[in-house]
């Protein structure tokens, strides 16, 4: 017989969100390499073994039931990391903030994707033996290199240069992600291309949405493209017609952009924030900041021999989060806790 796992979300109904792409990735494991010991029912109003709440939608708050089955939340960000994504007047935002925390206090299991984060959750209540580290993951079946026939294919379709060094961004379009440093950094080189990949996926109420929308209007140098949205399963050939993957996010999770651009076995380049160490060790490239940025694109571009030591690190990257590593840490980790609960119904 088969444990119920009843996935409860709404990320993947926002496009251009990396919480959605976590989302789809997570399911579609389950599904498939533990398709033996898990039933997997989305939104489901019955009765499961264990209830997956993916997104901290109201409908779902008042579903997260201890009758429901073992309660797991993914913590996908803290309500610090809202700042520079999200405007709000500062009362609705001090709500938000505690509406989120009563979510995550409510689950009997909260899974973070950084260990790093462990420690602001006990800080703001959460104990410790509930929280647990299950990294993010990508498929090699969605996310791998291709031709290079297609990706001057993908050049032509955006009018990209063919034969230009192309740096890709990705994510939303707002100022935690360091948007206004990726345009600066694009100004200081016009030899080499800067193609954004995301748009404003909460629109008005974005941090910094009037400054950056004019932005990505009118780009300030010929050598940036803002493409707005494009759809995850187009995303592969994105990364793939890129040189190198830069973001300048001054605050993250685990993003999932940099999982992708590994497995397209892409250099990536970093701000140098503490949450990245202990998940990606030295296998990137990191700044402080423009000059540093520069410098490092520029190196990348102009000296083949190192571009290619960091094409390596990437595989290092996408190889230590493989679907097999991955997909054990859940099925151990569901199997605790639903013989948990059973042990204590005995």
């Amino acid at each position: 017989m088969k444990i119920i796992v009843n996935m409860l979300s709404k990320a993947d109904s926002v496009d251009g969100q990396g919480v959605g792409s976590a989302y789809i990735e997570q399911v579609n494991l389950i599904k498939e390499e533990l398709k033996d010991t898990f039933e997997v029912r989305i939104n489901s109003r019955k009765k499961a073994d264990i209830v997956h709440v993916h997104s901290v939608n109201p409908g779902f708050y008042f579903r997260f039931k201890k009758k429901n089955g073992v309660r797991v939340m993914y913590c996908h960000f803290l309500p610090e990391t809202l700042k520079g994504s999200i405007k709000l007047p500062k009362p609705i935002f001090a709500i938000f903030c505690k509406y989120v925390m009563s979510f995550y206090k409510k689950a009997e299991y909260l899974v973070v994707v950084n260990p790093i984060f462990k420690q602001d959750l006990i800080k703001l209540g959460v104990k410790e033996e509930r929280i647990i580290y299950i990294p993010n993951y990508v498929s090699k079946d969605s996310f791998y290199p291709i031709s290079k026939e297609q990706c001057l294919e993908v050049r032509k379709k955006y009018n990209i240069s063919e034969n230009k060094f192309v740096v890709l961004g990705c994510g939303q379009v707002q100022t935690r992600k360091g948007v206004l440093d990726f345009v600066e950094v694009a100004k200081n080189n016009p030899e080499i291309e800067f193609v954004w990949c995301g748009g404003f996926s909460f629109k008005g109420i974005t941090d910094g949405y009037s400054e950056l929308k004019k932005i990505v209007d009118n780009p300030p140098c010929e050598n940036l493209k803002f493409l707005g949205i494009i759809p995850r399963t187009e995303m592969n050939l994105m990364f793939n017609m890129a040189d190198c993957l830069f973001m300048p996010s001054y605050n993250e999770l685990f993003p999932m952009s940099i999982l992708e651009a590994a497995s397209a076995s892409k250099p990536i380049v970093l701000r140098d924030l503490d949450l990245y160490k202990d998940i990606l060790w030295d296998n990137y490239l990191k700044g402080n900041d423009n000059d540093q940025f520069s410098k490092l694109i520029c190196k990348l571009a102009e000296d083949l021999e190192f571009y290619k030591h960091c094409c390596q690190l990437s595989n290092q990257i996408s190889t230590y989060y493989s679907k097999e590593n991955v997909a054990k840490l859940w099925k151990d980790f569901y199997l605790e806790i639903y013989d948990k609960r059973n042990s204590k119904k005995k």
